[in-house]
């Protein structure tokens, strides 16, 4: 059971992380950048993730997936990968999995595709993807905060799109991700999130912050993105 579980793990870590996609790291990992006004365009937001459906299969969020506008290869599509400053302590455990993500991009036109997250639980190993299909036009430096993600996971009615994918049959659905959907928020933290971000990435101190929220989630349009896809 032990290797079955590697192997699912190493599996989807090689499919997201290589052929599909550019890994990329998170702004403010390296505790020595700066912002100037050169700097490249970064993106701040918060994410929630909870599982109210199947409670011992919490997701654990490993990517953000953002795509380049008309994206067709590998480099137009950018996997933000966690890393060991993205875990927001100040959200209670009970709320669910709470993430500071932070997105240094080009400037241009993108979609931030939605977010990738793992359950374990001793033997089954899921996947989910939580979409949000959010447009973002990238131009001038700086930075902006985005909004919280509010993702919550409950039982699938009809037709609804899933949490997660159909394989492996056994696991996607013991730990909800097939029988289970999402229901996204996106919300106006700032009054909260700024001060977190803060007094966690020090390269923030004495930059502005300015409001760019994503639009409220689309949940026609991750339906129509789910069924052909």
């Amino acid at each position: 059971m032990k290797q079955r579980i590697i192997g699912w793990t190493l599996a989807f870590l090689a499919l997201t992380l290589t052929g599909c996609a550019t890994r990329t790291k998170m702004a403010f990992e390296d505790d020595t950048q700066k912002v100037t006004e050169t700097s490249k365009p970064i993106y701040l937001m918060t994410a929630t993730i909870k599982n109210n459906y199947k409670p011992s299969y919490q997701p654990n969020l490993i990517v953000v997936n953002v795509e380049k506008a008309g994206a067709k290869e590998a480099a137009d599509r950018l996997n933000f990968t966690m890393d060991d400053k993205a875990m927001n302590k100040a959200v209670a455990a009970d709320a669910g999995n709470s993430y500071l993500l932070r997105l240094e991009l080009e400037a241009g036109r993108y979609e931030i595709r939605g977010l990738t997250s793992q359950s374990m639980s001793f033997p089954f190993v899921a996947m989910f993807f939580t979409p949000l299909h959010a447009p973002l036009d990238v131009s001038k430096p700086g930075v902006y905060y985005l909004g919280h993600v509010t993702a919550t996971v409950r039982e699938r009615q009809g037709e609804e799109f899933k949490a997660g994918p159909s394989v492996p049959l056994i696991d996607q659905a013991v730990a909800g991700a097939s029988s289970g959907t999402f229901d996204v928020e996106i919300s106006d933290r700032f009054a909260t999130d700024e001060a977190v971000f803060r007094a966690k990435f020090p390269a923030l101190n004495g930059v502005a912050i300015q409001k760019a929220l994503l639009p409220a989630f689309d949940r026609a349009k991750a339906q129509q993105w789910w069924a052909a896809n």
